[in-house]
Protein backbone atom coordinates (compact mmCIF):
# COMPACT_ATOMS: atom_id res chain seq x y z
CA UNK A 1 0.00 0.00 0.00
CA UNK A 2 1.04 3.47 -0.93
CA UNK A 3 -0.22 6.79 0.83
CA UNK A 4 0.17 9.99 -0.78
CA UNK A 5 -0.40 13.51 0.48
CA UNK A 6 -3.15 14.96 -2.15
CA UNK A 7 -4.06 18.18 -0.23
CA UNK A 8 -3.65 19.21 3.24
CA UNK A 9 -5.41 16.68 5.41
CA UNK A 10 -6.09 14.49 2.42
CA UNK A 11 -4.21 11.68 1.81
CA UNK A 12 -4.67 9.38 -1.24
CA UNK A 13 -4.80 5.61 -1.39
CA UNK A 14 -3.05 3.98 -3.79
CA UNK A 15 -3.55 0.20 -4.55
CA UNK A 16 -0.91 -2.57 -6.05
CA UNK A 17 -2.56 -4.80 -9.13
CA UNK A 18 -2.29 -7.80 -5.93
CA UNK A 19 -4.86 -5.74 -3.94
CA UNK A 20 -6.98 -4.76 -6.93
CA UNK A 21 -7.71 -8.46 -8.01
CA UNK A 22 -7.92 -8.79 -4.23
CA UNK A 23 -10.58 -6.34 -4.03
CA UNK A 24 -12.42 -7.64 -7.15
CA UNK A 25 -12.72 -11.05 -6.22
CA UNK A 26 -15.00 -10.12 -3.15
CA UNK A 27 -17.48 -8.81 -5.43
CA UNK A 28 -17.47 -4.95 -4.18
CA UNK A 29 -17.01 -3.42 -7.60
CA UNK A 30 -20.15 -3.93 -9.18
CA UNK A 31 -20.24 -5.35 -13.28
CA UNK A 32 -21.34 -2.17 -13.91
CA UNK A 33 -19.37 0.76 -13.65
CA UNK A 34 -16.34 -0.80 -15.53
CA UNK A 35 -13.00 -0.15 -12.98
CA UNK A 36 -9.33 -0.21 -13.76
CA UNK A 37 -6.43 0.18 -11.94
CA UNK A 38 -4.06 2.99 -13.36
CA UNK A 39 -0.49 3.64 -11.24
CA UNK A 40 -2.16 2.78 -8.34
CA UNK A 41 -5.30 4.38 -8.49
CA UNK A 42 -9.11 3.06 -8.91
CA UNK A 43 -10.56 5.34 -12.21
CA UNK A 44 -14.11 4.58 -13.66
CA UNK A 45 -13.90 4.46 -17.00
CA UNK A 46 -16.39 6.23 -19.56
CA UNK A 47 -19.68 4.80 -20.89
CA UNK A 48 -19.89 2.39 -23.99
CA UNK A 49 -21.74 4.22 -26.39
CA UNK A 50 -23.13 2.56 -29.46
CA UNK A 51 -19.97 3.60 -32.21
CA UNK A 52 -18.05 2.15 -29.46
CA UNK A 53 -20.12 -1.22 -29.19
CA UNK A 54 -20.29 -1.74 -32.66
CA UNK A 55 -16.12 -1.62 -33.32
CA UNK A 56 -15.55 -3.91 -30.72
CA UNK A 57 -18.37 -6.27 -32.21
CA UNK A 58 -16.59 -6.14 -35.36
CA UNK A 59 -12.69 -6.56 -34.10
CA UNK A 60 -13.76 -9.26 -32.12
CA UNK A 61 -15.62 -11.12 -35.14
CA UNK A 62 -12.12 -10.47 -37.52
CA UNK A 63 -9.68 -11.48 -35.16
CA UNK A 64 -10.70 -14.90 -33.66
CA UNK A 65 -10.36 -17.16 -36.88
CA UNK A 66 -7.55 -15.67 -38.04
CA UNK A 67 -5.72 -16.49 -34.76
CA UNK A 68 -7.52 -19.72 -34.07
CA UNK A 69 -4.47 -21.54 -32.06
CA UNK A 70 -1.57 -19.01 -32.52
CA UNK A 71 -2.77 -16.12 -29.98
CA UNK A 72 -5.60 -15.70 -27.48
CA UNK A 73 -7.72 -12.64 -27.62
CA UNK A 74 -9.60 -11.32 -24.79
CA UNK A 75 -12.54 -8.64 -24.66
CA UNK A 76 -12.72 -5.77 -22.40
CA UNK A 77 -10.67 -7.53 -19.91
CA UNK A 78 -7.67 -6.83 -17.45
CA UNK A 79 -4.18 -7.33 -17.67
CA UNK A 80 -0.61 -6.45 -15.34
CA UNK A 81 0.60 -4.24 -17.07
CA UNK A 82 3.02 -3.27 -13.90
CA UNK A 83 2.22 -4.11 -10.15
CA UNK A 84 0.27 -0.91 -9.64
CA UNK A 85 -1.55 -1.11 -13.10
CA UNK A 86 -4.28 -2.81 -14.56
CA UNK A 87 -5.83 -1.23 -17.40
CA UNK A 88 -8.66 -2.59 -19.29
CA UNK A 89 -8.27 -2.20 -22.72
CA UNK A 90 -11.14 -2.98 -25.16
CA UNK A 91 -9.10 -5.73 -27.05
CA UNK A 92 -5.94 -7.54 -26.25
CA UNK A 93 -4.13 -10.46 -28.14
CA UNK A 94 -1.85 -12.31 -26.09
CA UNK A 95 0.69 -15.07 -26.81
CA UNK A 96 -0.81 -18.27 -26.64
CA UNK A 97 -0.26 -20.20 -23.07
CA UNK A 98 -1.55 -21.58 -20.21
CA UNK A 99 -2.43 -18.46 -18.10
CA UNK A 100 -3.21 -20.95 -14.99
CA UNK A 101 -5.18 -18.21 -12.37
CA UNK A 102 -3.02 -15.30 -13.34
CA UNK A 103 -3.78 -12.63 -15.76
CA UNK A 104 -1.32 -11.65 -18.30
CA UNK A 105 1.36 -9.17 -17.89
CA UNK A 106 2.85 -6.96 -20.51
CA UNK A 107 5.38 -9.22 -21.61
CA UNK A 108 2.28 -11.79 -23.12
CA UNK A 109 0.59 -8.98 -24.73
CA UNK A 110 1.21 -8.74 -28.40
CA UNK A 111 -1.12 -6.19 -29.37
CA UNK A 112 -3.61 -3.94 -27.21
CA UNK A 113 -6.73 -1.94 -28.93
CA UNK A 114 -8.26 0.46 -27.39
CA UNK A 115 -11.49 1.97 -28.92
CA UNK A 116 -12.06 5.44 -28.02
CA UNK A 117 -15.33 7.34 -28.19
CA UNK A 118 -15.54 9.62 -25.38
CA UNK A 119 -12.45 8.53 -24.30
CA UNK A 120 -9.61 9.57 -26.58
CA UNK A 121 -7.39 12.20 -24.50
CA UNK A 122 -7.48 9.55 -21.59
CA UNK A 123 -6.36 6.53 -23.82
CA UNK A 124 -3.90 8.45 -25.74
CA UNK A 125 -2.34 11.26 -23.12
CA UNK A 126 -2.46 8.46 -20.15
CA UNK A 127 -2.61 4.99 -21.01
CA UNK A 128 -1.04 5.21 -24.23
CA UNK A 129 2.81 6.44 -22.73
CA UNK A 130 2.15 3.54 -19.59
CA UNK A 131 2.04 0.86 -22.35
CA UNK A 132 5.04 2.57 -24.46
CA UNK A 133 6.99 1.97 -20.89
CA UNK A 134 6.00 -1.19 -19.98
CA UNK A 135 7.14 -2.41 -23.75
CA UNK A 136 4.20 -3.42 -25.59
CA UNK A 137 5.22 -3.91 -29.46
CA UNK A 138 2.01 -2.29 -30.76
CA UNK A 139 -0.88 -0.28 -29.57
CA UNK A 140 -4.09 0.78 -32.03
CA UNK A 141 -6.39 3.41 -31.17
CA UNK A 142 -9.39 3.15 -33.12
CA UNK A 143 -11.18 6.84 -32.60
CA UNK A 144 -14.52 5.96 -33.40
CA UNK A 145 -15.65 9.64 -33.23
CA UNK A 146 -13.55 10.77 -36.65
CA UNK A 147 -13.26 7.40 -37.82
CA UNK A 148 -9.57 7.09 -37.46
CA UNK A 149 -7.67 4.13 -36.69
CA UNK A 150 -3.70 5.55 -35.01
CA UNK A 151 -0.99 2.52 -34.74
CA UNK A 152 1.88 2.79 -32.14
CA UNK A 153 4.84 0.58 -32.64
CA UNK A 154 8.21 0.40 -31.29
CA UNK A 155 7.83 1.39 -27.87
CA UNK A 156 10.32 3.17 -25.97
CA UNK A 157 10.56 4.77 -22.20
CA UNK A 158 9.96 8.18 -24.02
CA UNK A 159 6.63 6.65 -25.92
CA UNK A 160 6.16 4.99 -29.24
CA UNK A 161 8.61 5.91 -32.07
CA UNK A 162 6.59 4.69 -35.21
CA UNK A 163 3.12 5.98 -35.55
CA UNK A 164 0.72 5.13 -38.42
CA UNK A 165 -2.46 6.51 -39.59
CA UNK A 166 -5.11 4.66 -41.03
CA UNK A 167 -7.13 6.33 -43.75
CA UNK A 168 -10.09 5.30 -45.19
CA UNK A 169 -9.72 2.39 -48.04
CA UNK A 170 -6.28 1.64 -46.52
CA UNK A 171 -5.16 -1.78 -44.65
CA UNK A 172 -2.75 -2.55 -41.69
CA UNK A 173 -1.49 -6.04 -40.39
CA UNK A 174 -0.70 -6.43 -36.36
CA UNK A 175 3.31 -6.76 -36.44
CA UNK A 176 2.78 -10.40 -34.36
CA UNK A 177 0.22 -11.54 -37.47
CA UNK A 178 1.77 -10.04 -40.27
CA UNK A 179 -0.68 -12.15 -42.76
CA UNK A 180 -3.56 -10.87 -41.02
CA UNK A 181 -4.88 -8.06 -42.79
CA UNK A 182 -7.38 -5.27 -41.68
CA UNK A 183 -9.14 -2.92 -44.09
CA UNK A 184 -10.44 0.48 -42.80
CA UNK A 185 -14.12 -0.75 -43.61
CA UNK A 186 -13.55 -3.82 -41.38
CA UNK A 187 -12.98 -1.48 -38.21
CA UNK A 188 -15.48 1.24 -39.04
CA UNK A 189 -18.06 -0.22 -40.88
CA UNK A 190 -19.46 1.18 -44.34
CA UNK A 191 -20.13 4.21 -43.79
Amino acid sequence: MVRATFREGVTRRRFTAEEFERIAETGIFDVDPRIELLDGELLEMAPIGAPHVLCVMRLTNIFPPKLAGRALISVQSSFRLTDSSEPQPDLIIIRNRDYGNALPRAEDVLLVIEVSDTSLRYDRDDKLPRYAAAGIPEVWIADVARKQLTAYRSPSPDGYRQVLTLTRHATISPLAFPDIELRWEDIFGKV
